[in-house]
């Protein structure tokens, strides 16, 4: 019951805040060691083929982007990507493109997990440990039913800037603003 009131409440969260802050270029202003370093992955919906985008915490590593599903193997946007793993991400920096896969059973598994959930933030604790002081065996344990994803890049993905992107919204209200104020 808890869990599907957390989901809720991410989910509006994640569709009317996260998600238009990263499509409109903003997303490096979202990301910090307290709140976690966050990026949009987009996917095409295995069952309605449209394009669906959600934020969630990162770390790169070795050249890789690797992200969890927190909410285990039945989590949207991970089954969605299983279905196409083309994806692109909307990193703070700047979009790209790459291919998905599951490395949950890779031998760095460890390693990322760790920096993964450093890297979230106050997220990083909801696991019920501290990732940073908790043992690796202990680690493995506890994260042992959400899939650790790599993201391997392929290419430069859409921006904000680009055809499809909503940073003209906000070039559109700064000059409605400036011009505003310059006719006062």
């Amino acid at each position: 019951m808890a869990s599907r009131v957390l989901r809720r409440i991410l989910k509006f969260i994640n569709m009317f805040f996260m998600v238009p802050l990263f499509q409109l270029g903003l997303g490096s202003f979202v990301g910090n060691p307290i709140t976690g370093y966050i990026m949009v992955v987009k996917t095409i919906g295995r069952k309605t083929g449209k394009k669906r985008s959600v934020p969630v915490n990162y770390a790169i590593l070795d050249g890789n982007i690797y992200c969890m599903a927190g909410f285990g193997k039945g989590t949207d946007w991970y089954r969605n990507l299983q279905s196409q793993p083309n994806i692109e991400i909307i990193l703070p920096c700047g979009p790209l493109a790459g291919v998905a896969e599951d490395a949950t059973n890779s031998e760095e598994a460890t390693r990322i997990l760790r920096q993964l959930l450093k890297n979230s933030g106050f997220a990083g604790f909801f696991a019920g440990f501290n990732p940073f002081t908790v043992s690796d065996a202990e680690l493995r344990e506890k994260t042992k039913d959400f899939p650790l994803v790599r993201i391997r890049p392929t290419g430069v993905g859409n921006g904000a800037g680009d055809a499809g992107g909503w940073l003209w919204v906000l070039s559109l209200v700064v000059s409605v603003v400036v011009l505003w104020l310059l006719l006062r």
